[in-house]
């Protein structure tokens, strides 16, 4: 087996028996003390109806921070700090815990854990989901954590029959010990094993001993999403709780002037109108009311300096500054070489701004009282939420409950706070529980949006037509300079040149740059964050570089990966199983993209027909590389899903800009692929024992610049501009 473990990097070990006889393991990190107030027991997320509300008092068989319960029926319940938005993380997690354990998958429940700093995900110093980290983050404490129930159960059942603990062993939920024929339940055990001090060491299996991990299992959540059981946040149902929507000055920044909320106040249903930082909250006894008062509002608004930004005005922001940005990477000398080169190349690429276009639009419930506030929310920020409810409210943070539902989409946008603050500060303001819920407009016309940049690329070959030189400048906005200004270092917002700061190949001459320019528009984290961008740019020049040196897209990527073993696996395996060195059926065109991101590898290679200017892509082969596989079955879903979304964005997603207003509003206007036009998808894994990678995210990056190459390679003409557009 593995070395000793530590329990965890930080913490220790803890036991505790509640009222019911249940064993309660958890792992606890510094100022998590058992003296700590108790935790709000996570909702069931197959619970529904009208919610409970946290009264504070300990339930039977339950302690703060525990992740594990095993109950004396033998059933296992096992607490999920991360959210879960279709990524399977309330499947994944608690493999984790149970196969260390060596528990009864068919007696495993999840619970959605609350907010606590023992829940904070390592790799963020907080309760968070994004950066495909759910997984990575965790592999180690949750383990750990399963481990030590296991040896806690084979001692106190050792201690039961008089033998020593390495003569008894474990499976399925049980203790047994072969020599004498005995076998007894985790849940007969609970009241003894919560007696035994802490182990001062565990050992986490071996890859070959996984009973559970890697194998295809189905997700715990499914059956309630299935029968509708399952609660999201638009199904929360609070006591006495009231609906508010809220109208927003259309145009970014601007601010409430004056209002008359008489002909609102009028709509019957209608309780209060009231303004808060965002506009101005219509609250009502039903959504219909509360929308009808919101349309019956007079609002004056203070447009403020964004009155006039338009989508040209910031192309030409972006194109003014692309060649004063600051260096990101510099190899050997590609400004001389390039213009020393008889054969060089250059392109502009521009990508849009994106909207997250979750399924569930935004929406919070929150009850604010005067010693306390809950909440229940659709979220993948849970130590944010309850710091902005602290701020709003001015309580202590141990007097902030956060419930998680399942979210409808998350893809970053659920990481913002604005949609938390709607809800707390409008129950603060009428003193009631209050339900805010966003219309899809609202949620494609106030978001924080995917980037939009603009992207010089030059490159140099050489005389056998193999890159020499490549220099990549951007001009983008900024995410970090907002959410995490402190983090922007020399003027490099990290996000913004991942994917091309990082470029793979063996090009001896390179340079990226970077030029941050903020227009105006909010923006924000989304699936793949600046690789959704730079992969697409940097894999659509190459092939243009290939074109130009009269090289194959694929063999040119695979020469120039020779010191990239695990981008060079991923892109053989796709060509392999797409078959690119035979010739594509009649009508349709083959390209390629590779690329790592969220410490994952990932090909792509795209079928793509081109009609009148019409775009079809009918297959994707999809090679990846995510390291040691959870769930496989969730991993290529996952790919399925980021495929989907990644096509939606490269066919047809644009945010654009007139008079300081999306023009864009619902999906008549911002269009999601749809099933008739999803192609087919295979998915391929790597075998591997390496480190857990990312797996929501590595799979959106390839498949734009794969279409993009495809009809590059039907028409001749590169796609420098997305969503692409094909001149019939």
């Amino acid at each position: 087996m593995d070395e000793a473990a530590k329990l965890t990097r930080r913490g220790f070990l803890k036991v505790a028996a509640g009222a019911g006889g249940a064993l309660l393991v958890g792992f606890y990190l510094p100022g998590c003390s058992r003296s700590d107030p108790p935790a709000a027991r996570a909702q069931d997320p197959q619970g529904s109806g009208t919610v409970r509300r946290d009264t504070g008092d300990q339930p039977d068989g339950y302690a703060p921070n525990a992740w594990i319960r095993v109950d004396p029926d033998n059933s296992v319940t096992l607490m999920v700090a991360s959210s879960e938005m279709g990524q399977g993380v309330m499947t994944s997690i608690p493999m984790l815990i149970a196969d260390e354990m060596n528990a009864d998958w068919s007696k495993v429940r999840a619970e959605f854990a609350p907010v606590n700093k023992v829940y904070n995900n390592p790799l963020f110093g907080r309760q968070a989901t994004g950066g495909s980290t759910a997984i990575r983050g965790y592999w180690h404490p949750v383990r750990e954590a399963g481990a030590a129930a296991r040896e806690l159960l084979v001692a106190a059942a050792a201690q039961r029959w008089g033998v020593s603990a390495d003569s008894c062993s474990s499976a399925d939920g049980h203790v047994l010990h072969k020599a004498r024929g005995k076998k007894v339940s985790y849940g007969e055990l609970t009241t003894e094993a919560a007696k035994l001090p802490a182990p001062k060491k565990v050992f986490l299996k071996d890859p070959d001993q996984f009973d559970l991990i890697g194998k295809p299992v189905a997700r715990l959540d499914i059956p309630a999403k299935v029968d509708g059981s399952a609660r999201f946040g638009q199904d929360v149902k609070v006591p006495g709780m009231l609906i508010a929507t809220v109208e927003r000055c259309p145009v970014f920044g601007g601010k409430v002037k004056s209002f008359d909320a008489g002909k609102a106040k009028a709509v019957k249903g209608v309780k209060h109108v009231v303004q808060i930082d965002s506009g101005i909250a219509v609250v009502a006894d039903g959504f219909w009311p509360a929308l009808q008062g919101r349309k019956a509002l007079k609002v004056e608004w203070d447009e403020g300096p964004n009155a006039e930004l338009s989508s040209a005005g910031i192309r030409k922001q972006f194109a003014d500054a692309v060649g004063s940005g600051v260096k990101a990477r510099q190899d050997g000398d590609p400004a001389h070489t390039i213009q020393s080169a008889s054969r060089t190349l250059d392109a502009v690429y521009e990508v849009p701004y994106l909207a997250h276009a979750c399924m569930e639009p935004m929406n919070c419930t929150a009850d604010v009282r005067s010693d306390h506030c809950e909440i229940w929310v659709p979220t993948q920020a849970q130590t944010a939420t309850r710091s902005t409810a602290m701020k709003i409210t001015g309580l202590a943070a141990d007097k902030i409950k956060v419930h998680t539902t399942f979210l409808g989409g998350g893809f970053g946008r659920r990481s913002e706070q604005d949609f938390v603050a709607d809800a707390v500060s409008v129950s603060k303001r009428v003193g009631a529980p209050v339900k805010v819920l966003w219309t899809r407009d609202d949620d494609t016309r106030h978001d924080f949006y995917r980037p939009s940049s603009y992207n010089h690329l030059s490159a140099a070959l050489d005389d056998s037509g193999m890159p020499v030189a490549w220099i990549h400048r951007i001009a983008s906005p900024s995410i970090l300079s907002r959410v995490a200004p402190g983090a922007v270092k020399n003027g490099i917002d990290s996000s913004s040149v991942e994917g091309a700061k990082n470029l793979p190949y063996a090009i001896p001459n390179l340079l990226v740059t970077y030029a941050m320019v903020n227009p105006g528009v909010p923006v924000g984290f989304w699936r793949s964050v600046g690789s959704s961008q730079n992969i697409y740019i940097t894999e659509c020049f190459l092939d243009e570089v290939a074109r130009a040196g009269g090289k194959d897209p694929y063999q040119l990527r695979r020469n120039l990966l020779a010191n990239h073993p695990r981008h060079r696996a991923v892109l053989e395996l796709a060509a392999e199983k797409a078959g690119w060195d035979t010739p594509p059926a009649a009508g349709t065109h083959r390209g390629i993209a590779v690329s790592k991101s969220f410490a994952s590898y990932c090909a792509q290679v795209a079928e793509v027909s081109v009609d009148n200017g019409k775009v079809r892509v009918h297959r994707v082969v999809c090679a990846i590389d995510c390291g040691t596989v959870v769930n496989p079955d969730t991993v290529r879903a996952q790919m399925e899903s980021a495929i989907v979304y990644g096509l939606t964005a490269a066919l047809m997603g644009d945010i654009t800009i007139k008079n300081g207003r999306v023009q864009q509003a619902n999906f008549d206007s911002y269009p999601v692929l749809r099933i008739e036009h999803m192609p087919k998808v295979d998915v391929y894994i790597v075998p591997s024992n390496d480190p857990p990678g990312g797996v929501g995210e590595p799979g959106t990056p390839p498949i734009a610049p794969a279409v993009a190459n495809a009809v590059f390679a039907a028409t001749g003409k590169p796609m420098r501009k997305l969503p692409i557009r094909v001149q019939s």
